[in-house]
């Protein structure tokens, strides 16, 4: 995957490539540790236990020292070769000025019939509540400012509404239709229920912040008022 990453970015934009381990309990941070020894623009960060998706991707996040994120999935269901598209569509529409988030849309998707009937149940449900105009909040594929991410709040399994959430700050979300390839190792730790009912609160929780968002349009001052202070 990091070969990959490598290969799409290589000449289209100056990048650095920062893996999270999520508290491997196995070989990972010795092969993490072989790759930033011989790829420069790649560097890892781990955590001591396993701390979650959305805890790993601020991390990573933090660790950035681009102004632009990319994010994709470390299982290899996310193709890298989409990373040029979902930039190319950022900088054409970030030309609009405010907060942007450009998500991936996984329209072909290569997941058991199960995983993909509960993620569609889930994603009308989470749709009808928040309004956030996305139809695959999963993918993991999405390109952001990094300083609009850090100004989010912070809360485990954050990651599955990004989009509420730039929306909420005022932005706006573009979905870009990406490929996605079949698991090829390892399991999913997400079943029928996580997806319907263990976000059910998180979900109630967005929708509270959604409705308790702050907006204020600030008005130049001019000199000839008298009143301005």
């Amino acid at each position: 995957m990091v070969q990959e990453i490598t290969d799409a970015l290589r000449g289209v934009a100056e990048y650095e490539i920062v893996c999270v381990d999520d508290g491997s309990t196995d070989s990972t941070p010795d092969l993490l540790a072989a790759l930033e020894g011989t790829i420069s623009e790649f560097r890892f960060v781990r955590h001591r236990h396993r701390a979650g998706q959305s805890v790993a991707v601020r991390s990573g996040v933090q660790a950035a020292s681009m102004p632009l994120i990319a994010t994709l999935d470390g299982d290899g269901q996310n193709v890298p070769g989409d990373i040029p598209k979902l930039l190319e569509t950022y900088r054409t529409e970030a030309g609009a000025g405010g907060k942007l988030m450009v998500a991936g849309w996984r329209k072909g998707r290569k997941d058991t019939w199960t995983k993909r009937i509960s993620s569609k149940i889930a994603n009308g449900i989470r749709s009808t509540l928040l309004g956030d105009k996305t139809p695959d909040t999963g993918c993991g594929l999405k390109v952001f400012c990094r300083e609009d991410f850090l100004a989010f709040p912070a809360f485990n399994h954050m990651h599955r509404f990004l989009p509420a959430l730039i929306l909420r700050d005022g932005g706006r979300v573009i979905s870009v239709e990406v490929a996605h390839r079949p698991r090829q190792q390892g399991t999913s730790n997400y079943g029928v229920f996580d997806r319907l009912w263990v976000g059910i609160s998180d979900l109630f929780g967005v929708a509270w912040l959604k409705r308790r968002a702050i907006t204020v349009e600030l008005e130049e001052s001019g000199t000839d008022d008298a009143n301005s202070q």
